[in-house]
Protein backbone atom coordinates (compact mmCIF):
# COMPACT_ATOMS: atom_id res chain seq x y z
CA UNK A 1 0.00 0.00 0.00
CA UNK A 2 2.85 2.36 0.89
CA UNK A 3 4.62 1.76 -2.44
CA UNK A 4 1.36 2.24 -4.34
CA UNK A 5 0.75 5.57 -2.61
CA UNK A 6 4.33 6.64 -3.36
CA UNK A 7 3.82 5.84 -7.05
CA UNK A 8 0.55 7.78 -7.15
CA UNK A 9 2.31 10.78 -5.58
CA UNK A 10 5.05 10.64 -8.21
CA UNK A 11 4.02 12.74 -11.21
CA UNK A 12 5.30 12.00 -14.75
CA UNK A 13 7.40 15.18 -14.58
CA UNK A 14 8.94 14.15 -11.26
CA UNK A 15 9.56 10.69 -12.69
CA UNK A 16 11.45 12.13 -15.68
CA UNK A 17 13.51 14.39 -13.41
CA UNK A 18 14.53 11.40 -11.30
CA UNK A 19 15.47 9.39 -14.38
CA UNK A 20 17.56 12.35 -15.58
CA UNK A 21 19.25 12.45 -12.18
CA UNK A 22 20.26 8.79 -12.43
CA UNK A 23 21.50 9.22 -16.01
CA UNK A 24 23.45 12.35 -15.04
CA UNK A 25 25.00 10.50 -12.12
CA UNK A 26 26.10 7.73 -14.48
CA UNK A 27 27.65 10.22 -16.92
CA UNK A 28 29.41 12.01 -14.06
CA UNK A 29 30.74 8.70 -12.71
CA UNK A 30 32.09 7.79 -16.15
CA UNK A 31 33.72 11.22 -16.38
CA UNK A 32 35.38 10.84 -12.99
CA UNK A 33 36.52 7.32 -13.89
CA UNK A 34 38.15 8.48 -17.13
CA UNK A 35 39.75 11.48 -15.42
CA UNK A 36 41.68 9.21 -13.06
CA UNK A 37 45.13 8.03 -14.13
CA UNK A 38 45.27 4.38 -15.24
CA UNK A 39 46.25 2.00 -12.46
CA UNK A 40 47.31 -1.64 -12.71
CA UNK A 41 46.65 -4.54 -10.36
CA UNK A 42 48.70 -4.34 -7.17
CA UNK A 43 50.98 -7.42 -7.26
CA UNK A 44 50.61 -7.84 -3.49
CA UNK A 45 46.85 -8.39 -3.92
CA UNK A 46 47.46 -12.12 -4.32
CA UNK A 47 49.24 -12.46 -0.96
CA UNK A 48 46.28 -13.49 1.18
CA UNK A 49 46.65 -13.96 4.90
CA UNK A 50 45.59 -17.60 5.05
CA UNK A 51 48.16 -19.61 3.09
CA UNK A 52 47.43 -22.98 4.76
CA UNK A 53 47.21 -26.19 2.75
CA UNK A 54 44.72 -28.81 3.91
CA UNK A 55 43.79 -32.18 2.40
CA UNK A 56 46.34 -31.51 -0.29
CA UNK A 57 44.54 -28.35 -1.45
CA UNK A 58 46.55 -25.10 -1.48
CA UNK A 59 44.92 -22.14 0.30
CA UNK A 60 42.22 -24.56 1.42
CA UNK A 61 39.69 -22.27 3.14
CA UNK A 62 39.89 -19.56 0.47
CA UNK A 63 39.20 -22.25 -2.13
CA UNK A 64 36.39 -24.23 -0.48
CA UNK A 65 34.61 -21.13 0.83
CA UNK A 66 33.50 -20.59 -2.77
CA UNK A 67 31.24 -23.65 -2.58
CA UNK A 68 28.30 -21.62 -1.17
CA UNK A 69 28.26 -19.55 -4.38
CA UNK A 70 27.72 -22.71 -6.40
CA UNK A 71 25.08 -24.00 -3.99
CA UNK A 72 23.05 -20.76 -3.93
CA UNK A 73 23.34 -20.44 -7.71
CA UNK A 74 22.06 -23.98 -8.19
CA UNK A 75 19.13 -23.28 -5.86
CA UNK A 76 18.33 -20.03 -7.64
CA UNK A 77 18.42 -21.56 -11.12
CA UNK A 78 16.31 -24.47 -9.95
CA UNK A 79 13.65 -22.21 -8.43
CA UNK A 80 13.47 -19.97 -11.49
CA UNK A 81 13.46 -22.78 -14.06
CA UNK A 82 10.98 -25.02 -12.24
CA UNK A 83 8.52 -22.24 -11.50
CA UNK A 84 8.85 -20.94 -15.04
CA UNK A 85 8.12 -24.40 -16.42
CA UNK A 86 4.81 -24.43 -14.53
CA UNK A 87 3.87 -20.90 -15.54
CA UNK A 88 4.52 -19.61 -12.04
CA UNK A 89 7.16 -17.47 -10.46
CA UNK A 90 7.87 -14.08 -8.93
CA UNK A 91 7.52 -12.09 -12.17
CA UNK A 92 4.65 -10.13 -13.68
CA UNK A 93 6.36 -10.32 -17.07
CA UNK A 94 8.21 -13.51 -18.13
CA UNK A 95 11.04 -11.46 -19.67
CA UNK A 96 12.08 -10.31 -16.18
CA UNK A 97 13.26 -13.84 -15.46
CA UNK A 98 16.25 -13.56 -17.82
CA UNK A 99 18.20 -11.06 -15.74
CA UNK A 100 17.95 -13.28 -12.66
CA UNK A 101 18.78 -16.45 -14.56
CA UNK A 102 21.93 -14.73 -15.81
CA UNK A 103 22.64 -13.40 -12.31
CA UNK A 104 22.55 -16.86 -10.71
CA UNK A 105 24.54 -18.34 -13.60
CA UNK A 106 27.15 -15.62 -13.05
CA UNK A 107 27.25 -16.35 -9.32
CA UNK A 108 27.73 -20.07 -9.97
CA UNK A 109 30.55 -19.36 -12.42
CA UNK A 110 32.06 -17.01 -9.83
CA UNK A 111 32.24 -19.92 -7.42
CA UNK A 112 34.23 -21.99 -9.92
CA UNK A 113 36.32 -19.03 -11.14
CA UNK A 114 37.19 -17.81 -7.65
CA UNK A 115 38.01 -21.34 -6.50
CA UNK A 116 40.35 -21.74 -9.48
CA UNK A 117 41.97 -18.39 -8.76
CA UNK A 118 42.63 -19.20 -5.11
CA UNK A 119 44.26 -22.50 -6.00
CA UNK A 120 46.91 -20.55 -7.92
CA UNK A 121 46.53 -16.83 -7.17
CA UNK A 122 47.99 -14.73 -9.99
CA UNK A 123 46.90 -12.19 -12.60
CA UNK A 124 46.01 -14.83 -15.18
CA UNK A 125 43.69 -16.81 -12.91
CA UNK A 126 42.22 -13.60 -11.43
CA UNK A 127 40.65 -12.99 -14.84
CA UNK A 128 38.39 -16.04 -14.34
CA UNK A 129 37.41 -14.80 -10.89
CA UNK A 130 36.41 -11.32 -12.05
CA UNK A 131 34.74 -12.12 -15.37
CA UNK A 132 31.65 -13.89 -13.95
CA UNK A 133 31.37 -11.36 -11.13
CA UNK A 134 30.72 -8.58 -13.64
CA UNK A 135 27.96 -10.72 -15.16
CA UNK A 136 26.27 -10.93 -11.75
CA UNK A 137 26.70 -7.21 -11.02
CA UNK A 138 25.30 -6.03 -14.32
CA UNK A 139 22.39 -8.45 -14.52
CA UNK A 140 21.27 -7.35 -11.04
CA UNK A 141 21.57 -3.70 -12.10
CA UNK A 142 19.43 -4.36 -15.19
CA UNK A 143 16.82 -6.16 -13.10
CA UNK A 144 16.47 -3.18 -10.74
CA UNK A 145 16.16 -0.78 -13.69
CA UNK A 146 13.39 -3.00 -15.06
CA UNK A 147 11.50 -3.00 -11.77
CA UNK A 148 11.99 0.60 -10.70
CA UNK A 149 12.19 2.64 -13.92
CA UNK A 150 10.89 0.73 -16.91
CA UNK A 151 10.54 -2.91 -17.87
CA UNK A 152 11.47 -2.15 -21.47
CA UNK A 153 14.53 -0.13 -20.38
CA UNK A 154 15.78 -2.94 -18.15
CA UNK A 155 15.20 -5.48 -20.89
CA UNK A 156 16.96 -3.33 -23.52
CA UNK A 157 19.91 -2.52 -21.26
CA UNK A 158 20.59 -6.08 -20.08
CA UNK A 159 22.85 -7.13 -22.95
CA UNK A 160 24.68 -3.76 -23.26
CA UNK A 161 25.35 -3.73 -19.52
CA UNK A 162 26.65 -7.30 -19.66
CA UNK A 163 28.87 -6.34 -22.59
CA UNK A 164 30.32 -3.39 -20.65
CA UNK A 165 30.98 -5.63 -17.64
CA UNK A 166 32.73 -8.30 -19.69
CA UNK A 167 34.68 -5.67 -21.65
CA UNK A 168 35.94 -4.11 -18.41
CA UNK A 169 37.63 -7.36 -17.38
CA UNK A 170 38.97 -8.11 -20.85
CA UNK A 171 40.35 -4.56 -21.09
CA UNK A 172 42.12 -4.95 -17.73
CA UNK A 173 43.47 -8.40 -18.62
CA UNK A 174 44.82 -7.40 -22.04
CA UNK A 175 46.46 -4.37 -20.45
CA UNK A 176 48.17 -6.58 -17.87
CA UNK A 177 49.46 -8.82 -20.66
CA UNK A 178 51.01 -5.73 -22.28
CA UNK A 179 52.39 -4.56 -18.94
CA UNK A 180 49.94 -1.64 -18.73
CA UNK A 181 46.94 -2.91 -16.79
CA UNK A 182 44.09 -0.47 -16.18
CA UNK A 183 41.46 -1.21 -13.54
CA UNK A 184 39.43 1.98 -13.98
CA UNK A 185 36.60 0.51 -16.06
CA UNK A 186 36.39 -2.61 -13.90
CA UNK A 187 36.18 -0.42 -10.81
CA UNK A 188 33.31 1.51 -12.38
CA UNK A 189 31.45 -1.71 -13.20
CA UNK A 190 31.88 -3.04 -9.67
CA UNK A 191 31.08 0.08 -7.67
CA UNK A 192 28.67 2.21 -9.71
CA UNK A 193 25.76 -0.26 -9.38
CA UNK A 194 26.35 -0.29 -5.59
CA UNK A 195 25.78 3.48 -5.65
CA UNK A 196 22.97 3.54 -8.20
CA UNK A 197 20.81 0.69 -6.86
CA UNK A 198 20.14 2.31 -3.44
CA UNK A 199 19.27 5.54 -5.26
CA UNK A 200 16.85 3.67 -7.52
CA UNK A 201 15.26 2.14 -4.42
CA UNK A 202 15.00 5.58 -2.81
CA UNK A 203 13.70 7.50 -5.82
CA UNK A 204 11.37 5.05 -7.57
CA UNK A 205 8.52 2.90 -6.24
CA UNK A 206 8.86 -0.90 -6.40
CA UNK A 207 6.65 -3.15 -8.49
CA UNK A 208 7.08 -5.94 -5.93
CA UNK A 209 7.22 -6.40 -2.17
CA UNK A 210 10.36 -7.44 -0.24
CA UNK A 211 12.53 -4.40 -0.98
CA UNK A 212 14.14 -4.99 2.43
CA UNK A 213 15.64 -8.23 1.11
CA UNK A 214 17.32 -6.35 -1.73
CA UNK A 215 18.78 -3.87 0.75
CA UNK A 216 19.85 -6.82 2.90
CA UNK A 217 21.71 -8.31 -0.06
CA UNK A 218 23.54 -5.02 -0.61
CA UNK A 219 24.34 -4.93 3.10
CA UNK A 220 25.89 -8.39 2.97
CA UNK A 221 28.00 -7.36 -0.02
CA UNK A 222 29.12 -4.17 1.76
CA UNK A 223 30.16 -6.30 4.74
CA UNK A 224 32.03 -8.60 2.36
CA UNK A 225 34.12 -5.67 1.09
CA UNK A 226 34.99 -4.70 4.67
CA UNK A 227 36.00 -8.27 5.49
CA UNK A 228 38.18 -8.33 2.38
CA UNK A 229 40.02 -5.20 3.53
CA UNK A 230 40.54 -6.72 7.00
CA UNK A 231 41.82 -10.05 5.68
CA UNK A 232 45.07 -10.16 7.68
CA UNK A 233 43.71 -8.47 10.80
CA UNK A 234 40.90 -11.01 11.16
CA UNK A 235 43.25 -13.94 10.55
CA UNK A 236 45.62 -12.58 13.21
CA UNK A 237 42.89 -12.81 15.87
CA UNK A 238 43.41 -16.53 16.26
CA UNK A 239 44.69 -17.91 12.94
CA UNK A 240 41.35 -19.69 12.52
CA UNK A 241 39.77 -17.95 9.52
CA UNK A 242 40.75 -15.00 7.37
CA UNK A 243 38.78 -11.97 6.31
CA UNK A 244 38.90 -13.12 2.70
CA UNK A 245 37.31 -16.46 3.52
CA UNK A 246 34.56 -14.66 5.44
CA UNK A 247 34.16 -12.31 2.48
CA UNK A 248 33.19 -15.28 0.29
CA UNK A 249 30.61 -16.43 2.84
CA UNK A 250 29.10 -12.94 3.26
CA UNK A 251 28.88 -12.47 -0.52
CA UNK A 252 27.15 -15.84 -0.90
CA UNK A 253 24.67 -14.83 1.81
CA UNK A 254 23.98 -11.66 -0.18
CA UNK A 255 23.07 -13.80 -3.18
CA UNK A 256 20.87 -15.98 -0.99
CA UNK A 257 19.03 -12.85 0.17
CA UNK A 258 18.19 -12.12 -3.48
CA UNK A 259 16.86 -15.67 -3.86
CA UNK A 260 14.89 -15.19 -0.64
CA UNK A 261 13.39 -12.02 -2.11
CA UNK A 262 12.35 -13.77 -5.32
CA UNK A 263 10.75 -16.69 -3.48
CA UNK A 264 8.61 -14.53 -1.19
CA UNK A 265 7.84 -11.26 -2.99
CA UNK A 266 4.45 -10.35 -4.39
CA UNK A 267 3.39 -7.92 -7.16
CA UNK A 268 2.22 -4.43 -6.26
CA UNK A 269 -0.32 -2.34 -8.18
CA UNK A 270 2.05 0.42 -9.31
CA UNK A 271 1.42 2.46 -12.50
CA UNK A 272 4.15 2.51 -15.17
CA UNK A 273 5.05 6.21 -15.37
CA UNK A 274 7.59 5.55 -18.12
CA UNK A 275 4.70 5.17 -20.59
CA UNK A 276 3.02 8.46 -19.62
CA UNK A 277 3.68 11.29 -22.13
Amino acid sequence: MEATQQAHDLTPRAFRIRVLLIVSLGIAAIGVTLSLPPFAQDPTYHHFADQRNMLGIPHFLNVVSNAPFILVAALGLTVLLLRGAHGQGPFMDPSERWAFLILFAGVGLTGFGSGYYHLVPNKATLFWDRLPMTIAFMSLFASIIAERISLSAGRSLLLPLLAVGIASVINWHLGEVRGAGDLRLYGFVQYFPLLAIPLLVLLFPPRYTRTADLLGALGWYGLAKVLELLDAQIFALGNLVSGHTLKHLASALGTYWILRMLKTRRPLAVPDLSTVP
